[in-house]
């Protein structure tokens, strides 16, 4: 029985946007009815006007990198100097200063329209190793934050135990690292779900989990039937450190040691082999690109269709939040194919807006989230029609008027598990986001 009424006036049903709809939540948050053909709002129904699409899913986060946005794109460089600007925010990082930017982040994410975010943790104690009282504390004011800022959370807790392939950990590196892949989960054991949050695992990298323990690792969230995330082949350093350590690629490696399978993600995979995209394809491995990261730190360009096409479901994030916006990680994955290929159409808009939504949401443990139907979790958001970006001719509206018009800025209502998250693009939890983000990264940067 709906307890709560929504009229959408457009509504992107996974195929098409249907105008006039009226959107039945229950009271555990769900949808309970959804009926097209509504041409007026039912009585007492909240209406939202716009297009409204399923909740976006950001599969990739690393909350403490938005402390530095801006500040790292200035002068040249590549992503291993880039890591040492980060390694400095990261030292500074305690429970309390990491809720704070946390919240503030995840609210930044509401007000994109983001509902659930797979957040992949590896900063687990204190500066030098030391745990917390509490060893989980820097994961629980991760789970906390992402209540405070009134969205969901999949916290991937992340195996970090070396520096590289026979090397231990680095000084940065000793806050991230648990010592053996035994201790991680006997650690992140002690995690439990609530209602907002699932627990999921990841492996940093394979030059960060020594080859003898990725099974640990993977045993443990197959036990949980938990999702399993992993670093893959960022980097052709990577790549050419792996054959030289264990004559294999790191893809192959993974396969080796069972952490390939429709559970888990591979973040970025992008610079694979043949074989490499087979294995992954064959193990229905997903593959989650978040093409503004790796643009920002000129990582390069992956192979998403031949990995789709090869069976590995796609999934977005925005990682290390050089912006964040999911709109435009969509429209970009499509945009990076048209510049290295010359050719355009490679996605329609209906299929990157799935990758933002249900198969983004699946990679991160809910696959009762991410289209607007009965039964499916009550989270959506709503993008205005009527900014410089997105004003047009209405009657032939599609998604690509989301994908390749509208930006986070056209975000006007999100709501999750049916209740108002961001009214007409105001945070209803936190109220003012750039406030609260600039005095959160203030305390970080020292």
């Amino acid at each position: 029985m709906a307890q709560k009424t929504y009229w959408l006036e457009h509504a992107w049903l996974g195929d098409h946007v249907e105008p006039g709809v009226a959107l039945g939540v229950s009271a555990d948050g769900r949808i309970a009815e959804l009926r097209t053909g509504a041409d007026t709002p039912p009585p007492g129904a909240e209406v939202l006007r716009g297009l409204t699409v399923p909740g976006l899913a950001n599969a990739h986060s690393h909350a403490f990198h938005r402390a530095l946005r801006s500040t790292v794109q200035v002068g040249s460089g590549t992503f291993w100097t880039w890591r040492e600007v980060m390694y400095g925010v990261a030292q500074n990082l305690t429970p309390e200063n990491y809720f704070a930017l946390a919240r503030a982040v995840y609210a930044e994410m509401a007000l994109a329209g983001i509902t659930d975010v797979g957040e992949f943790h590896y900063v687990h104690h204190a500066p030098g190793g030391t745990p917390y009282a509490d060893p989980n504390a820097m994961g629980e004011a991760l789970i906390e934050a992402a209540a405070a800022a009134g969205i969901r959370i999949t916290l991937l807790d992340t195996a970090y135990l070396a520096s590289g392939f026979g090397e231990a950990p680095n000084p940065h590196q000793l806050r991230f690292s648990d010592g053996t892949a035994d201790a991680w989960a006997e650690r992140v054991s002690a995690l439990k779900p609530r209602e907002h949050a699932l627990i999921g695992a990841a492996v940093h990298s394979v030059r960060a989990v020594p080859a003898g323990q990725l099974a640990t690792v993977a045993a443990w969230a197959q036990e949980r039937q938990a999702p399993l995330h992993v670093h893959l082949s960022e980097q052709t350093a990577e790549n050419d450190a792996c054959l030289a350590a264990h004559g294999r690629t790191p893809t192959q490696l993974l396969a080796d040691h069972g952490v390939l399978g429709p559970r888990t993600t591979g973040v970025h995979n992008t610079h694979l082999t043949d074989e490499d995209i087979a294995l992954l394809g064959a193990a229905a491995t997903g593959t989650c690109m978040c093409p503004t990261t790796e643009r920002d730190l000129a990582d390069g360009i992956g192979p998403a269709g031949r990995l789709q096409r090869a069976g590995s479901p796609l999934s977005l994030g925005s990682d290390s939040h050089a912006v964040i916006d999911l709109l435009e990680e969509a429209r970009a994955m499509e945009l990076n194919e048209r510049l290295r290929s010359r050719t355009r159409g490679h996605w329609t808009a209906n299929a990157l807006l799935t990758a933002a939504t249900a198969d983004g949401h699946a990679a991160l443990g809910r696959p009762d989230a991410g289209r607007l139907e009965a039964g499916a979790l009550a989270d959506f958001t709503t993008i205005a029609l009527d900014t410089v970006r997105t004003a047009g001719p209405v009657p032939r509206l599609g998604a690509e008027t989301a994908v390749f018009a509208a930006s986070a800025a056209d975000v006007r209502h999100t709501v999750v598990g049916g209740r108002h998250v961001v009214r007409d693009g105001v945070h209803a939890l936190v109220g003012d986001v750039a406030g609260a983000l600039s005095e959160a990264i203030a305390a970080v940067r020292g």
